[in-house]
């Protein structure tokens, strides 16, 4: 059965839907499932979940979704978690494998969309651009001076990316247009990666020599903070720290505290350790750029993982192997 033209199914296995999507994708999951859309309160409660997840054969969720083991146990029917997002850790995967729940993640659809949003923020915090719209907007500047709101120029400076992926990767490969070198960070347990196209370092080498380090990494219980007061204290002093992965791979206040004490020149982060909550120490710093999780934001983007999501759920309720399963 091709997955994409499901109208000739008799029977629609139930599907929970948590977030209203684009209506291409939409109309393709109600041509397929019978769809419970849920449409109320934000976030949805572990408790909502479990409730609306009863006699479901599919769940089709964003990144904010708390699908826990314990919502598994309690969702006996459920077949397949498509996931709206490349990172997962919002789902209990070893919880899903071990009910023989499918669980699938919409990697490579959104990878340049995440990178060009990236050097959009290394832009933005090197060349100070939202500290100079605020100076603007408060209607403070007092016009053009050969000092004035000075920032580092990227040519001939190293960028190091912690994270080797279809991201990490893409960024890396934006970065000779603006004259930079890249190196990737080695975690110490994994085996050198081939044709990055760059060399690899280890993370205390790219910390201590690079100008701007760009994390990429996913959400592990080994990158869980991460970027530290110990690993702050390593990179230079004029160096930049992007986060466009996950919240907790940077301890926050650390972060706070680098950035006040001057230990490096600035920070941009799409990502939070708690969000939507920003730490009320970040909000009061110029040198730091922050922006409300919107690296894959675009229609383009936003749409084709709608898509991917639902081709994957229609795929394995109706018995078929999903197309861009979770691995780990």
């Amino acid at each position: 059965m091709d997955t994409a033209n499901p109208t000739d199914i008799d029977f629609r296995p139930p599907v929970l839907l948590t977030r209203r999507i684009p209506s291409s994708a939409l109309t393709k999951l109600e041509a397929g499932s019978n769809v419970e859309l849920y449409d109320g309160p934000l976030p949805l409660t572990r408790d909502e979940l479990t409730r609306r997840l009863q006699g479901k054969h599919g769940l089709v969720c964003v990144l904010t979704d708390p699908v826990s083991k314990d919502v598994l146990e309690a969702a006996e029917d459920l077949q397949v978690v498509a996931n709206i997002a490349v990172g997962y850790d919002n789902i209990d995967v070893a919880a899903a494998r071990a009910r023989g729940i499918v669980v699938t993640n919409t990697p490579d659809v959104l990878t340049d969309a995440v990178a060009e949003f990236t050097w959009a923020l290394i832009f933005a915090v090197t060349r100070r651009i939202g500290e100079g719209e605020r100076l603007v907007r408060r209607r403070e500047w007092k016009g053009w001076a050969l000092d004035f709101m000075l920032g580092m120029e990227l040519r001939g400076k190293q960028l190091g990316i912690i994270g080797r992926g279809r991201i990490g990767r893409a960024v890396a490969a934006r970065a000779p247009a603006f004259g930079m070198s890249v190196v990737f960070g080695k975690a110490a347990t994994k085996p050198p990666a081939s044709n990055l196209g760059a060399p690899e370092v280890s993370i205390d080498e790219l910390l201590i020599g690079s100008d701007v380090v760009s994390i990429h990494t996913p959400l592990t219980t080994a990158t869980r903070h991460l970027i530290d007061r110990r690993a702050l204290a390593r990179m230079k002093r004029s160096a930049y720290l992007i986060n466009t992965a996950r919240g907790p791979v940077v301890d926050e206040e650390a972060l706070a505290w680098a950035l006040k004490e001057r230990l490096i020149s600035g920070a941009a982060l799409d990502v939070y350790e708690r969000e939507p909550e920003v730490l009320p120490a970040l909000l009061d710093l110029e040198n730091v750029v922050l922006a409300p999780h919107l690296g894959s934001a675009t229609r383009e983007t936003r749409t084709a993982m709608a898509e991917l999501a639902v081709n994957n759920a229609l795929a394995v309720i109706h018995g078929h192997a999903p197309l861009t399963p979770v691995a780990s």
